[in-house]
Protein backbone atom coordinates (compact mmCIF):
# COMPACT_ATOMS: atom_id res chain seq x y z
CA UNK A 1 0.00 0.00 0.00
CA UNK A 2 1.30 3.21 -1.07
CA UNK A 3 1.46 6.19 2.00
CA UNK A 4 3.56 8.67 0.32
CA UNK A 5 1.71 11.81 0.56
CA UNK A 6 1.89 15.16 1.28
CA UNK A 7 -2.06 15.96 2.65
CA UNK A 8 -4.11 13.40 4.62
CA UNK A 9 -7.50 14.58 4.75
CA UNK A 10 -9.55 13.15 7.44
CA UNK A 11 -12.99 13.58 6.47
CA UNK A 12 -14.77 13.33 2.83
CA UNK A 13 -17.58 15.91 3.58
CA UNK A 14 -18.01 19.82 2.78
CA UNK A 15 -14.36 21.17 3.94
CA UNK A 16 -12.49 17.83 3.28
CA UNK A 17 -13.72 17.15 -0.81
CA UNK A 18 -13.65 21.01 -0.68
CA UNK A 19 -9.51 20.86 0.63
CA UNK A 20 -8.40 17.46 -1.03
CA UNK A 21 -9.36 18.74 -4.76
CA UNK A 22 -7.51 22.17 -4.53
CA UNK A 23 -4.41 20.21 -3.00
CA UNK A 24 -4.58 18.19 -5.92
CA UNK A 25 -4.73 21.04 -8.19
CA UNK A 26 -1.97 22.49 -6.65
CA UNK A 27 0.24 19.12 -6.99
CA UNK A 28 -0.16 17.78 -4.11
CA UNK A 29 -0.43 13.87 -3.53
CA UNK A 30 -3.58 13.27 -1.06
CA UNK A 31 -5.36 11.02 1.03
CA UNK A 32 -8.83 11.40 1.37
CA UNK A 33 -9.55 8.68 4.42
CA UNK A 34 -13.79 8.76 5.19
CA UNK A 35 -15.35 6.27 8.04
CA UNK A 36 -18.85 6.33 5.83
CA UNK A 37 -19.38 3.88 2.71
CA UNK A 38 -19.93 7.43 0.85
CA UNK A 39 -18.33 10.61 0.50
CA UNK A 40 -20.49 13.73 1.06
CA UNK A 41 -21.03 13.99 4.69
CA UNK A 42 -23.70 16.51 5.29
CA UNK A 43 -24.38 17.34 1.56
CA UNK A 44 -26.50 13.94 1.59
CA UNK A 45 -28.29 16.11 4.00
CA UNK A 46 -28.07 20.27 3.97
CA UNK A 47 -29.35 22.60 1.93
CA UNK A 48 -26.35 23.68 0.36
CA UNK A 49 -26.37 26.93 1.06
CA UNK A 50 -23.47 29.20 -0.42
CA UNK A 51 -23.12 32.67 0.43
CA UNK A 52 -20.63 35.20 -2.17
CA UNK A 53 -20.72 38.81 -2.33
CA UNK A 54 -20.14 40.06 -5.76
CA UNK A 55 -20.85 36.58 -7.65
CA UNK A 56 -20.97 36.20 -12.02
CA UNK A 57 -24.83 35.72 -10.86
CA UNK A 58 -25.39 38.78 -8.56
CA UNK A 59 -24.09 40.77 -11.48
CA UNK A 60 -25.95 38.84 -14.09
CA UNK A 61 -29.31 39.80 -12.18
CA UNK A 62 -28.34 43.41 -10.85
CA UNK A 63 -27.53 42.69 -7.62
CA UNK A 64 -25.53 45.16 -6.02
CA UNK A 65 -22.66 43.66 -3.50
CA UNK A 66 -19.58 43.44 -2.20
CA UNK A 67 -17.19 41.45 0.31
CA UNK A 68 -17.53 45.03 2.76
CA UNK A 69 -21.19 44.72 2.88
CA UNK A 70 -21.27 41.11 3.48
CA UNK A 71 -18.89 41.39 6.61
CA UNK A 72 -21.02 44.37 8.12
CA UNK A 73 -23.95 41.99 7.66
CA UNK A 74 -22.01 39.41 9.33
CA UNK A 75 -21.14 41.29 11.93
CA UNK A 76 -25.00 42.43 12.16
CA UNK A 77 -26.30 38.97 12.73
CA UNK A 78 -23.43 37.63 14.98
CA UNK A 79 -23.19 40.98 17.21
CA UNK A 80 -19.78 41.21 16.13
CA UNK A 81 -18.77 37.65 17.74
CA UNK A 82 -17.16 36.04 15.13
CA UNK A 83 -13.40 35.27 14.34
CA UNK A 84 -12.85 37.90 11.95
CA UNK A 85 -9.12 35.81 11.00
CA UNK A 86 -11.18 33.58 9.78
CA UNK A 87 -14.28 34.78 8.37
CA UNK A 88 -12.44 38.15 6.69
CA UNK A 89 -10.65 36.08 3.77
CA UNK A 90 -13.60 33.80 3.24
CA UNK A 91 -15.59 36.82 2.58
CA UNK A 92 -13.15 38.55 0.18
CA UNK A 93 -13.30 34.98 -1.65
CA UNK A 94 -16.43 33.13 -1.35
CA UNK A 95 -17.43 35.03 -4.91
CA UNK A 96 -14.56 32.83 -6.13
CA UNK A 97 -16.03 29.35 -5.22
CA UNK A 98 -19.57 30.39 -6.48
CA UNK A 99 -17.84 31.25 -9.78
CA UNK A 100 -15.55 28.64 -10.15
CA UNK A 101 -19.02 26.18 -8.84
CA UNK A 102 -20.47 27.77 -11.91
CA UNK A 103 -17.82 27.22 -14.27
CA UNK A 104 -17.87 23.48 -13.09
CA UNK A 105 -21.52 22.89 -14.02
CA UNK A 106 -23.15 23.57 -10.83
CA UNK A 107 -26.96 23.66 -11.19
CA UNK A 108 -28.26 26.81 -9.50
CA UNK A 109 -31.82 26.66 -8.55
CA UNK A 110 -33.29 29.51 -10.54
CA UNK A 111 -34.33 30.97 -7.45
CA UNK A 112 -30.94 31.85 -5.98
CA UNK A 113 -29.08 34.48 -5.48
CA UNK A 114 -32.05 35.40 -2.92
CA UNK A 115 -32.31 36.06 1.10
CA UNK A 116 -32.71 32.90 3.26
CA UNK A 117 -35.50 33.41 5.90
CA UNK A 118 -34.85 30.17 8.19
CA UNK A 119 -32.21 32.18 9.97
CA UNK A 120 -31.67 35.74 10.83
CA UNK A 121 -31.92 37.10 6.83
CA UNK A 122 -29.36 39.14 4.98
CA UNK A 123 -30.14 42.43 3.85
CA UNK A 124 -28.77 41.28 0.56
CA UNK A 125 -29.71 38.32 -1.82
CA UNK A 126 -26.57 36.75 -1.67
CA UNK A 127 -26.96 33.05 -0.83
CA UNK A 128 -26.62 30.68 -3.46
CA UNK A 129 -27.94 26.88 -3.74
CA UNK A 130 -28.49 24.09 -6.29
CA UNK A 131 -31.76 22.56 -7.44
CA UNK A 132 -30.68 19.82 -4.99
CA UNK A 133 -29.46 21.20 -2.25
CA UNK A 134 -26.72 19.52 -1.07
CA UNK A 135 -26.41 17.00 -3.69
CA UNK A 136 -26.11 19.65 -6.24
CA UNK A 137 -22.58 20.57 -4.54
CA UNK A 138 -21.61 17.01 -4.43
CA UNK A 139 -21.99 16.69 -7.97
CA UNK A 140 -19.66 19.32 -8.45
CA UNK A 141 -16.96 17.70 -6.13
CA UNK A 142 -17.11 13.95 -7.35
CA UNK A 143 -15.62 14.03 -10.77
CA UNK A 144 -13.03 16.15 -10.02
CA UNK A 145 -11.82 14.17 -6.92
CA UNK A 146 -12.34 10.91 -9.77
CA UNK A 147 -9.93 12.54 -12.01
CA UNK A 148 -7.85 13.65 -9.30
CA UNK A 149 -7.73 9.59 -8.14
CA UNK A 150 -7.36 8.09 -11.98
CA UNK A 151 -4.49 10.45 -12.34
CA UNK A 152 -2.74 8.83 -9.57
CA UNK A 153 -2.74 12.29 -7.55
CA UNK A 154 -5.32 11.17 -4.69
CA UNK A 155 -6.74 7.84 -3.14
CA UNK A 156 -9.47 7.64 -1.31
CA UNK A 157 -10.50 5.17 1.66
CA UNK A 158 -13.78 4.54 2.52
CA UNK A 159 -15.54 2.56 5.48
CA UNK A 160 -11.65 3.45 6.77
CA UNK A 161 -12.16 5.48 10.39
CA UNK A 162 -9.37 7.42 11.67
CA UNK A 163 -8.55 5.99 15.16
CA UNK A 164 -5.07 8.21 16.19
CA UNK A 165 -3.54 10.95 15.01
CA UNK A 166 0.63 9.90 14.98
CA UNK A 167 3.16 12.40 16.81
CA UNK A 168 6.57 12.40 16.93
CA UNK A 169 8.65 13.27 19.54
CA UNK A 170 8.37 16.88 19.09
CA UNK A 171 4.41 16.85 19.23
CA UNK A 172 4.24 17.06 15.68
CA UNK A 173 1.41 15.58 14.09
CA UNK A 174 2.65 13.02 11.25
CA UNK A 175 0.03 10.61 10.07
CA UNK A 176 -2.67 9.03 10.94
CA UNK A 177 -3.80 5.01 11.77
CA UNK A 178 -6.95 4.00 10.13
CA UNK A 179 -8.97 0.94 10.23
CA UNK A 180 -9.47 -0.15 6.85
CA UNK A 181 -10.02 -3.85 5.36
CA UNK A 182 -10.40 -4.84 8.68
CA UNK A 183 -6.87 -4.20 10.06
CA UNK A 184 -5.28 -0.69 11.23
CA UNK A 185 -2.86 1.10 8.94
CA UNK A 186 -0.43 3.55 9.74
CA UNK A 187 -0.17 6.39 7.37
CA UNK A 188 2.24 9.18 7.12
CA UNK A 189 2.18 12.73 5.88
CA UNK A 190 3.91 16.44 6.75
CA UNK A 191 -0.01 17.83 7.02
CA UNK A 192 -2.90 16.26 8.08
CA UNK A 193 -6.40 18.35 7.84
CA UNK A 194 -9.08 16.98 10.35
CA UNK A 195 -12.69 17.90 8.56
CA UNK A 196 -15.13 15.72 10.36
CA UNK A 197 -18.03 17.54 11.26
CA UNK A 198 -19.78 18.24 14.23
CA UNK A 199 -20.84 16.47 17.18
CA UNK A 200 -24.58 16.92 16.57
CA UNK A 201 -25.59 13.39 16.33
CA UNK A 202 -23.62 12.27 19.14
CA UNK A 203 -25.83 12.55 22.52
CA UNK A 204 -23.14 12.01 24.89
CA UNK A 205 -20.72 14.18 23.92
CA UNK A 206 -23.41 16.75 22.84
CA UNK A 207 -24.37 16.41 26.64
CA UNK A 208 -21.12 16.68 28.13
CA UNK A 209 -20.08 19.45 26.02
CA UNK A 210 -23.34 21.50 25.74
CA UNK A 211 -25.18 20.49 29.11
CA UNK A 212 -28.27 20.19 27.51
CA UNK A 213 -30.80 17.19 26.06
CA UNK A 214 -30.24 16.43 22.13
CA UNK A 215 -33.05 16.38 19.66
CA UNK A 216 -30.67 16.27 16.19
CA UNK A 217 -31.18 17.09 12.55
CA UNK A 218 -27.51 16.70 12.13
CA UNK A 219 -26.15 14.28 9.76
CA UNK A 220 -25.78 11.01 11.50
CA UNK A 221 -21.98 10.39 11.13
CA UNK A 222 -21.50 14.06 12.78
CA UNK A 223 -20.26 12.01 16.00
CA UNK A 224 -17.51 14.19 17.16
CA UNK A 225 -14.66 12.11 15.83
CA UNK A 226 -12.15 14.96 14.52
CA UNK A 227 -12.59 16.29 18.59
CA UNK A 228 -11.36 13.68 20.41
CA UNK A 229 -8.78 12.32 17.78
CA UNK A 230 -7.06 16.71 18.57
CA UNK A 231 -8.08 16.47 21.99
CA UNK A 232 -5.55 13.36 22.36
CA UNK A 233 -3.12 14.96 20.72
CA UNK A 234 -3.55 18.15 23.15
CA UNK A 235 -5.79 20.71 20.67
CA UNK A 236 -7.77 22.74 22.68
CA UNK A 237 -11.67 23.71 22.33
CA UNK A 238 -13.25 27.23 21.39
CA UNK A 239 -16.88 28.18 21.49
CA UNK A 240 -17.08 26.94 25.18
CA UNK A 241 -20.83 27.90 26.92
CA UNK A 242 -22.17 28.98 23.12
CA UNK A 243 -25.08 27.06 21.76
CA UNK A 244 -27.97 28.40 19.43
CA UNK A 245 -31.23 26.05 18.12
CA UNK A 246 -32.92 25.29 15.37
CA UNK A 247 -35.82 27.01 16.02
CA UNK A 248 -38.27 24.36 16.37
CA UNK A 249 -38.83 20.66 14.48
CA UNK A 250 -41.69 17.62 15.05
CA UNK A 251 -40.11 15.09 16.75
CA UNK A 252 -39.24 12.25 13.79
CA UNK A 253 -42.17 9.33 13.54
CA UNK A 254 -40.14 6.50 14.00
CA UNK A 255 -36.40 7.23 15.46
CA UNK A 256 -36.28 9.24 18.88
CA UNK A 257 -34.40 12.43 19.42
CA UNK A 258 -34.28 13.52 15.96
CA UNK A 259 -36.48 15.52 13.87
CA UNK A 260 -37.92 15.27 10.30
CA UNK A 261 -36.33 17.92 8.50
CA UNK A 262 -38.79 18.07 5.76
CA UNK A 263 -41.63 18.22 7.65
CA UNK A 264 -41.11 21.21 9.82
CA UNK A 265 -42.97 23.59 11.35
CA UNK A 266 -42.87 26.43 9.53
CA UNK A 267 -42.36 29.25 12.16
CA UNK A 268 -40.74 31.84 10.87
CA UNK A 269 -43.28 35.07 10.77
CA UNK A 270 -41.82 36.70 7.78
CA UNK A 271 -42.61 33.57 6.04
CA UNK A 272 -46.24 33.04 7.46
CA UNK A 273 -47.87 35.11 10.07
CA UNK A 274 -48.63 32.74 13.61
CA UNK A 275 -52.52 32.02 14.48
CA UNK A 276 -50.80 30.11 17.27
CA UNK A 277 -49.15 30.29 20.68
CA UNK A 278 -46.33 29.14 21.66
CA UNK A 279 -46.36 27.49 25.28
CA UNK A 280 -43.89 25.59 27.29
CA UNK A 281 -44.60 22.10 29.64
CA UNK A 282 -46.53 24.83 32.20
CA UNK A 283 -49.01 26.29 29.47
CA UNK A 284 -47.12 29.88 29.53
CA UNK A 285 -46.02 31.57 26.70
CA UNK A 286 -42.65 32.84 26.86
CA UNK A 287 -41.98 34.83 23.41
CA UNK A 288 -44.26 36.63 21.28
CA UNK A 289 -45.56 34.56 18.30
CA UNK A 290 -44.84 37.30 15.73
CA UNK A 291 -41.64 38.22 16.38
CA UNK A 292 -39.72 39.05 13.27
CA UNK A 293 -36.45 38.13 13.92
CA UNK A 294 -36.22 34.33 14.52
CA UNK A 295 -32.74 35.22 16.23
CA UNK A 296 -34.77 36.79 18.85
CA UNK A 297 -36.58 33.48 19.30
CA UNK A 298 -33.94 31.25 18.90
CA UNK A 299 -32.30 32.98 21.82
CA UNK A 300 -35.75 32.88 23.85
CA UNK A 301 -35.81 28.99 23.50
CA UNK A 302 -32.42 28.88 24.81
CA UNK A 303 -34.05 29.18 27.94
CA UNK A 304 -36.88 27.03 27.69
CA UNK A 305 -37.31 24.07 29.63
CA UNK A 306 -35.65 21.15 27.54
CA UNK A 307 -35.93 23.35 25.04
CA UNK A 308 -39.34 22.10 24.31
CA UNK A 309 -42.27 24.26 23.20
CA UNK A 310 -46.15 23.43 21.33
CA UNK A 311 -47.88 25.60 19.35
CA UNK A 312 -51.54 25.65 20.47
CA UNK A 313 -53.86 26.53 18.09
CA UNK A 314 -57.97 25.71 16.94
CA UNK A 315 -59.89 24.65 13.73
CA UNK A 316 -60.23 28.19 12.27
CA UNK A 317 -56.21 28.49 12.69
CA UNK A 318 -55.83 25.08 10.63
CA UNK A 319 -57.65 27.01 7.14
CA UNK A 320 -56.22 30.21 8.18
CA UNK A 321 -52.43 29.80 8.34
CA UNK A 322 -51.14 27.68 5.66
CA UNK A 323 -48.84 26.04 5.83
CA UNK A 324 -48.51 24.93 9.57
CA UNK A 325 -46.25 22.50 8.36
CA UNK A 326 -43.90 22.80 5.24
CA UNK A 327 -45.74 20.44 2.34
CA UNK A 328 -48.92 19.66 4.79
CA UNK A 329 -52.29 20.82 3.52
CA UNK A 330 -54.78 21.89 6.43
CA UNK A 331 -56.09 17.94 5.77
CA UNK A 332 -52.98 16.65 6.56
CA UNK A 333 -52.56 18.53 9.90
CA UNK A 334 -55.99 17.30 10.79
CA UNK A 335 -55.28 13.65 9.50
CA UNK A 336 -52.19 13.12 10.88
CA UNK A 337 -52.96 14.53 14.24
CA UNK A 338 -53.30 12.10 16.71
CA UNK A 339 -51.44 9.97 14.27
CA UNK A 340 -48.20 11.07 13.14
CA UNK A 341 -45.65 11.69 17.12
CA UNK A 342 -46.04 15.05 18.43
CA UNK A 343 -49.48 16.13 16.91
CA UNK A 344 -52.00 16.28 19.11
CA UNK A 345 -55.75 16.98 18.72
CA UNK A 346 -59.08 17.40 21.06
CA UNK A 347 -62.42 18.47 21.47
CA UNK A 348 -61.27 20.87 24.52
CA UNK A 349 -58.53 22.38 26.06
CA UNK A 350 -58.18 20.44 28.96
CA UNK A 351 -58.08 17.32 26.89
CA UNK A 352 -55.63 18.22 24.73
CA UNK A 353 -53.20 19.65 27.43
CA UNK A 354 -53.27 16.53 29.40
CA UNK A 355 -52.79 14.40 25.91
CA UNK A 356 -49.77 16.61 25.15
CA UNK A 357 -48.04 16.71 28.56
CA UNK A 358 -48.88 20.13 29.24
CA UNK A 359 -49.89 22.06 32.71
CA UNK A 360 -54.08 22.05 31.91
CA UNK A 361 -54.81 24.88 34.26
CA UNK A 362 -51.40 26.74 32.89
CA UNK A 363 -52.90 26.35 29.59
CA UNK A 364 -56.32 27.17 30.40
CA UNK A 365 -55.28 30.18 32.07
CA UNK A 366 -53.11 31.23 29.44
CA UNK A 367 -55.65 30.81 26.04
CA UNK A 368 -57.95 33.06 28.31
CA UNK A 369 -55.22 35.80 28.77
CA UNK A 370 -54.96 35.83 25.14
CA UNK A 371 -58.39 36.09 23.98
CA UNK A 372 -58.76 38.51 26.04
CA UNK A 373 -56.33 40.80 24.52
CA UNK A 374 -57.63 39.42 20.81
CA UNK A 375 -61.27 41.09 22.45
CA UNK A 376 -59.24 44.43 23.40
CA UNK A 377 -57.19 44.79 19.90
CA UNK A 378 -54.09 44.08 21.66
CA UNK A 379 -51.25 44.46 21.80
CA UNK A 380 -50.55 41.52 24.53
CA UNK A 381 -48.75 40.95 27.09
CA UNK A 382 -45.80 39.44 25.13
CA UNK A 383 -46.24 42.59 23.04
CA UNK A 384 -47.78 40.72 20.05
CA UNK A 385 -49.45 42.40 17.59
CA UNK A 386 -50.56 40.32 15.42
CA UNK A 387 -54.18 38.66 17.12
CA UNK A 388 -56.18 37.63 14.49
CA UNK A 389 -58.72 35.58 16.21
CA UNK A 390 -59.35 34.13 19.24
CA UNK A 391 -58.26 30.45 20.03
CA UNK A 392 -62.37 28.85 20.95
CA UNK A 393 -63.11 26.69 17.34
CA UNK A 394 -62.45 22.98 18.59
CA UNK A 395 -61.56 20.95 18.35
CA UNK A 396 -58.05 22.12 19.39
CA UNK A 397 -54.14 21.38 18.55
CA UNK A 398 -51.34 21.20 19.88
CA UNK A 399 -47.52 20.86 18.18
CA UNK A 400 -44.70 19.94 19.81
CA UNK A 401 -41.51 21.28 18.96
CA UNK A 402 -37.93 20.84 20.49
CA UNK A 403 -35.17 23.18 19.93
CA UNK A 404 -33.19 21.35 16.93
CA UNK A 405 -29.65 20.68 16.84
CA UNK A 406 -27.99 21.29 12.98
CA UNK A 407 -24.56 22.56 13.53
CA UNK A 408 -22.72 22.33 16.93
CA UNK A 409 -20.47 25.36 17.94
CA UNK A 410 -18.03 23.89 20.09
CA UNK A 411 -14.98 22.36 18.22
CA UNK A 412 -10.97 22.49 17.94
CA UNK A 413 -9.32 26.03 18.28
CA UNK A 414 -7.59 26.98 15.23
CA UNK A 415 -5.47 30.14 13.93
CA UNK A 416 -6.36 32.28 10.72
CA UNK A 417 -4.63 29.55 8.87
CA UNK A 418 -6.08 26.86 10.44
CA UNK A 419 -3.71 25.40 11.97
CA UNK A 420 -4.68 23.72 15.55
CA UNK A 421 -3.73 25.24 18.59
CA UNK A 422 -3.35 24.02 22.28
CA UNK A 423 -5.37 25.54 24.77
CA UNK A 424 -1.88 27.48 25.69
CA UNK A 425 -2.12 29.39 22.08
CA UNK A 426 0.84 27.34 20.57
CA UNK A 427 0.09 25.63 17.32
CA UNK A 428 0.40 21.92 16.97
CA UNK A 429 3.16 21.14 13.56
CA UNK A 430 1.44 19.17 11.07
CA UNK A 431 -1.97 19.57 12.33
CA UNK A 432 -5.19 21.94 10.79
CA UNK A 433 -8.96 21.94 10.75
CA UNK A 434 -12.04 23.04 8.70
CA UNK A 435 -15.36 22.97 8.53
CA UNK A 436 -17.44 22.35 11.55
CA UNK A 437 -15.24 20.82 13.07
CA UNK A 438 -13.74 23.82 14.38
CA UNK A 439 -17.11 24.73 15.71
CA UNK A 440 -19.58 27.00 14.61
CA UNK A 441 -18.36 29.88 17.34
CA UNK A 442 -15.52 30.65 14.91
CA UNK A 443 -17.36 31.31 11.99
CA UNK A 444 -21.17 32.87 13.15
CA UNK A 445 -20.90 33.57 16.71
CA UNK A 446 -24.11 32.64 18.61
CA UNK A 447 -26.20 32.96 15.72
CA UNK A 448 -26.65 31.47 12.50
CA UNK A 449 -25.69 33.26 9.06
CA UNK A 450 -26.52 31.83 5.41
CA UNK A 451 -23.99 29.90 3.21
Amino acid sequence: MDDRFDLIVVGGGTAGLAAAIEACDGGLRVLVVEKDSRIGGTLHTTGGHVAGAGTRRQIQRGIQDSPDVWLKDIARITRGLFREDIIAPVVEHAHEFVDWLDDNGFAFDPSTPRIIYGHEPYETPRTHCGIDAGLSILAVFKPLLEAHIEAGRAQLWLNAPVTELLTDGAGAVTGVTAYTGGRDVQVTAPAVLIATGGFGADPEMFADLVGLPLVSGAHPTATGDGLLLGEAVGAGLQGDGVYLPTFGGLPHPTTPGRVQWEERPLLTATERLPWEIYVDKHGKRWVREDELSIDAKERALVDVEDLTFWTVFDDRAVDESVPMVVNWTPDDVRQRANVRAGVHKADSLVELAQAAGIDPDGLLDTVERYNEAVDAGGPDETGREFLPARIEKAPFYAMRNHGVTLVTFIGLDVDGQARVRRSDGSTIDGLFAAGEVIGATATTGQSFCSG
